[in-house]
């Protein structure tokens, strides 16, 4: 697959905030919980880290507050394998980490999440703070909506990021990730489009393309109409199901060069958090583009990260290769399996 730049310093460079997750342990309600566990998250560093997990190069742009919160984080990023040279600390008198607080839900009592990120530090990130040499230093660039969402100076960098790694002939990922509690439908459909045509690599999934983006027809239609109407190189979308909190069925569809390309879902996955599984899926593909150059192996890996990612604790996946491919082999294989790997 000659898609990428060759002897590039990353493979996989991705930009947005990384938050403070707080969660009550042991499934408790937030309301009723009198500890809280803290955590990293953020849709970008979650794909970044999980793809690094499975063997590529990756780094971060993100901006966090020159303190030990900000510390904190940094040393997440770290032991998610992720290179810390494109972070950016702010110093001013009004920096500040953006928290989110998740709570863990079982049925019938549904997930919910509370967000505390306005005026985060990240949302002053702009263009001049961000080296000029980082354009031609990977393959791909990764970056979700959120970063268009977050505020009106954050958005302007952003695309200019896209503009300028795409001008450098970097492969553009992109994951729409609509969050109805930043933006309206109608705000997100018109920023969105305008940076379709600079996309390669896209991921969105099938509800979102109905809803936001007002696709209509099969599914298969709605892809390969991203890929015909703004030139998108691969088009995913996953496909979730969840039976209740704890119980789910992943799996997902490619459509790649005229061809579509699926697999055999995930059933009756047992959730423990699955906060950051659907980055799991965007980190498992990526990283089968960049080291595999197939995209059904891409596909395959992204499944079983996603359905591994689920049975985790926290944002972040924490899955090598190897056994990532001990879950593919047992998930398309026939007969009785051991229960245990030894």
């Amino acid at each position: 697959m000659d898609l990428f730049k060759k002897d590039t310093a990353y493979d996989l460079i991705g930009m947005g905030e990384v938050m403070l997750r707080l969660s009550p342990p042991n499934k408790e309600k937030i309301s009723q919980s009198e500890t809280f566990e803290k955590n990293a998250g953020g849709s970008e560093l979650n794909v970044v880290s999980g793809a690094a997990m499975l063997g590529v190069r990756s780094a971060i742009v993100t901006k966090l507050p020159k303190n030990k919160m900000g510390h904190f984080i940094r040393n997440k990023v770290r032991y998610g394998n992720v290179s810390d040279d494109y972070i950016i600390y702010d110093n001013s008198p009004e920096k500040r980490l953006g928290i989110y607080y998740y709570e863990s839900g079982v049925y019938p009592r549904k997930s919910s999440v509370i967000y505390d990120r306005a005026n985060a530090s990240m949302c002053t990130l702009r263009i001049n703070e961000i080296p000029d040499d980082i354009y031609e230093k990977t393959k791909i660039f990764h970056i979700s909506s959120i970063s268009l969402a977050l505020d009106l100076g954050l958005r302007e960098t952003a695309i200019e990021m896209i503009k300028r790694f795409k001008a450098e002939g970097t492969m553009i990922s992109f994951d729409v990730n609509y969050r109805a509690a930043l933006w309206s439908e109608e705000e997100a459909r018109g920023v969105i489009e305008q940076i379709f045509p600079y996309i390669d690599f896209l991921f969105v999934s099938e509800e979102t393309s109905r809803r936001m983006l007002q696709r209509t027809g099969s599914l298969e239609d709605i892809m390969k109409g991203y890929a015909e109407d703004y030139g998108c190189r691969m088009v995913a979308t996953t496909r979730r199901e969840a039976v209740t909190p704890t119980r789910h069925n992943f799996g997902s569809m490619i459509y790649f060069d005229g061809k579509f390309y699926d697999g055999k879902p995930y059933e009756n996955i047992e959730v423990i958090d699955r906060i950051g599984s659907g980055d799991a899926y965007l980190a498992g593909v990526l990283y089968g583009l960049v080291k595999c150059g197939d995209v059904q192996r891409a596909l395959d890996i992204g499944n079983a990260l996603s359905a591994v990612k689920n049975t985790v604790a926290g944002d972040m996946s924490a899955s090598s290769i190897d056994e990532i491919e001990q879950i593919i082999k047992a998930h398309y294989a026939t007969g009785k399996q051991d229960e245990m790997v030894r």
